[in-house]
C-alpha cells in the first residue's frame, strides 16, 4: 500500500502542473523569464546587459547574444574555478557536469546550481514518475526497484573549484548522488556499485546484483542498458527478461533515439509486457518527456527553470543568429535549441535540433544535431531521417542493429565523371544459431537506401538515376568495434555515445581502422 499512497502523492505535485504546462504554454514560459532575470540581475553577467524581471522578451534577445559552448566558455571556466555571482547567483556550486560533447573532441564542463537541480532535473523527474504509475497504475511500479545505469563522478580538474568536495561527472551520476530518501529507496543498484568508475567491472558488478532484486522499472540509455541487461541473462541463464523479473513493467529511455533499438528488447522481453517511455534531457537541462505512450512525440517542459528559443535551420551557420520565441515555431521545420537557465547558461545554444509535432500542447521530437548530418551533395541527410532509414533496412532484412555511423565519400564514377555518395559502419549482434547465411551488406545498402528515399525528398532527388549520389556503401564491423572506438576515447559508459552522421570521415575512419584490426 505504502506505494500506491507514494504514487498518489508524486501524481498530486506533478499531474496538475504538466496540465498547465500543455494549456498555459506561454504564460509559463513568460513567469520562467521573469525569475531568471530577475534573480540573475545582481550577477556580473546580469549588470553586463541590465537585467531586470520586466525586462521583456524583445528586450533580453535585443541585448544577450546567442552563444555557443566555447563562446561562453571564458564566463564558465570562472564559475567552475569558483568564483561567484558570474553567471547565477551565489556561491560556485560545487557540482560539475561533464559531458564528452559530441559536437567536439573536448569535454564540455557546466556548473550544475542547486537552482537547477531543484527547477529542473528534480521537478522532471518525479513528473515523469508521476505519469508512469498514472498511466500504469496496475504495474505497481514503485512496489519494487528501478534499474538505473549512471556514470561516474569524480575530483573536479579546476584550480580554485568551489570547496574541498568539488565534483565533476556524467549528469546521471551527480543526480544519482543527490536524491532525497525515498528516491534512493526505490532504485538500484547501490551508489558503490552504480558509480564505479571502470565500466566492464561495473557491468559485472550490476549484473549480479540486480538480478536477485524485484525490478519493475529500467532507466538509462538503451545502448549501455542493452549491454548490461545480456550479462544479467547470461548469470542468470535465461532466455527472456520476464524469468529474471516477472514484474518488469516499463523502460523510460532517453540520449539516442529509440527506434533501431526496439527490436533489440522485444528480443529479450516479447510479447507487450514492457512499456517504453522516453525522456530528453542532457548535461544542459531536462527539455521534454513522452506524456503519451501511443505517440513518439514529447511533451517540452515549459515550467522547468529554462527559458527556450528556437533557432531555423537555415541560421544555423549564420554569425547573427536570430532564433525565434516559442509562440512563433511553426510545425514540421528544424530547429536548433537555444535556452537560457538557472545554471546560468544565457541564450545558450545546446546543440540538439529538433521539430515541431503540435503548438496545442508543444510537443517535439528530436532530430538530431546542428553538426551531425550529411550535407555534402545538399542531400541534408540529418539523424532522424538516418535513424529511421537504418530501423527500416534492418526491419526488412531481419537483422538486429546495434551502432551505425555515417559520413561522405567521392569516388571516381567513370572517365572525366564523379559522384558522391555516403560510407555507412553498421553493427550487428551476433548472428543466432537459426541464422545460416551471412548478412549481405549489399542487401542492407539497397533497403538503407530506399527508406532514405522515401524518407528525404532531397536525398532522392540528388539520387535520381544515380546521377549526384550513389548507392550507399555498407560494412557490416564486428560485434565490439564502437565499444572499441568509445573506450579508445576514453568515452566508455554511461550518456556517451558515437556521432552517427558527420560531414568530416573522421569518425567513420577511425571506426573502420579498428574494424580492419579485429578481422586481422
Amino acid at each position: 500500500m505504502f506505494d500506491q499512497l507514494l504514487a498518489r502523492a508524486v501524481q498530486l505535485g506533478s499531474l496538475p502542473r504538466l496540465a498547465q504546462v500543455r494549456q498555459e504554454p506561454l504564460a509559463r514560459q513568460a513567469a520562467v523569464l521573469r525569475y531568471l532575470l530577475g534573480t540573475a540581475r545582481g550577477t556580473e553577467w546580469g549588470r553586463r546587459y541590465g537585467y531586470h524581471a520586466g525586462l521583456s522578451a524583445e528586450a533580453f534577445a535585443a541585448r544577450v547574444p546567442v552563444r555557443t559552448y566555447e563562446q561562453l566558455y571564458p564566463e564558465l571556466e570562472k564559475v567552475l574555478r569558483g568564483q561567484p555571482d558570474v553567471l547565477w547567483p551565489g556561491p560556485a556550486p560545487r557540482w560539475q557536469a561533464r559531458s564528452s560533447g559530441t559536437t567536439n573532441a573536448r569535454s564540455k564542463y557546466l556548473p550544475l546550481t542547486p537552482a537547477a537541480l531543484r527547477d529542473n532535473h528534480y521537478r522532471a523527474g518525479r513528473d515523469m514518475l508521476a505519469l508512469a504509475t498514472h498511466l500504469y497504475p496496475a504495474a505497481r511500479l514503485l512496489a519494487g526497484k528501478t534499474l538505473s545505469l549512471g556514470g561516474s563522478v569524480g575530483a573536479s580538474p579546476f584550480e580554485g573549484a568551489p570547496g574541498s568536495g568539488a565534483l565533476t561527472g556524467d549528469v546521471s551520476a551527480l543526480i544519482m548522488r543527490q536524491l532525497p530518501g525515498w528516491a534512493q529507496a526505490l532504485r538500484t543498484p547501490p551508489l558503490a556499485l552504480a558509480l564505479l568508475d571502470e565500466w566492464e567491472e561495473k557491468i559485472e558488478r550490476i549484473a549480479a546484483h540486480v538480478r536477485r532484486q524485484d525490478v519493475r522499472v529500467l532507466a538509462g540509455v538503451p545502448t549501455w542498458m542493452l549491454v548490461l541487461l545480456r550479462r544479467v541473462l547470461a548469470l542468470a541463464q535465461a532466455d527472456d527478461l520476464r524469468q529474471v523479473w516477472p514484474r518488469l513493467g516499463l523502460f523510460l529511455h532517453g540520449a539516442v533515439a529509440f527506434g533501431p533499438y526496439r527490436p533489440l528488447f522485444e528480443q529479450l522481453m516479447p510479447g507487450e509486457q514492457l512499456r517504453y517511455l522516453e525522456i530528453y534531457n542532457a548535461s544542459e537541462g531536462y527539455f521534454a518527456l513522452q506524456d503519451e505512450p501511443d505517440s513518439a512525440d514529447l511533451l517540452l517542459l515549459l515550467d522547468h527553470g529554462i527559458y527556450y528559443e528556437f533557432l531555423p535551420a537555415e541560421q544555423f551557420e549564420s554569425l547573427d543568429p536570430r532564433p525565434v520565441p516559442l509562440e512563433a515555431v511553426e510545425l514540421g521545420r528544424n530547429y536548433a535549441l537555444v535556452i537560457s537557465t538557472s545554471a546560468g547558461l544565457w541564450r545558450y545554444l545546446v546543440g540538439d535540433t529538433v521539430r515541431f509535432t503540435s503548438l496545442r500542447p508543444y510537443r517535439v521530437r528530436i532530430t538530431g544535431r546542428t553538426k551531425h548530418f550529411l550535407n555534402a551533395f545538399g542531400e541534408e541527410v540529418i539523424v532522424e531521417n538516418a535513424e529511421a532509414a537504418v530501423a527500416a533496412a534492418a526491419l526488412a532484412t531481419g537483422l538486429l542493429v546495434r551502432d551505425f555511423t555515417a559520413a561522405p565519400v567521392f569516388f571516381a564514377a567513370g572517365p572525366g565523371s564523379s559522384r558522391g555518395g555516403h560510407e555507412w559502419a553498421v553493427e550487428l549482434l551476433p548472428a543466432s544459431a537459426a541464422q545460416l547465411a551471412p548478412p549481405d551488406p549489399a542487401v542492407f545498402a539497397r533497403q538503407l537506401d530506399q527508406a532514405l528515399r522515401a524518407l528525404n525528398s532531397d536525398y532522392d532527388a540528388k539520387r535520381h538515376r544515380d546521377l549526384a549520389l550513389a548507392l550507399p556503401r555498407v560494412h557490416f564491423v564486428p560485434p565490439g568495434t564502437f565499444e572499441a572506438w568509445l573506450r579508445g576515447r576514453g568515452r566508455l559508459g554511461g550518456q556517451l555515445k558515437v556521432p552517427r552522421l558527420g560531414n568530416s570521415r573522421q569518425v567513420l575512419e577511425e571506426v573502420l581502422t579498428i574494424s580492419e584490426a579485429v578481422n586481422g
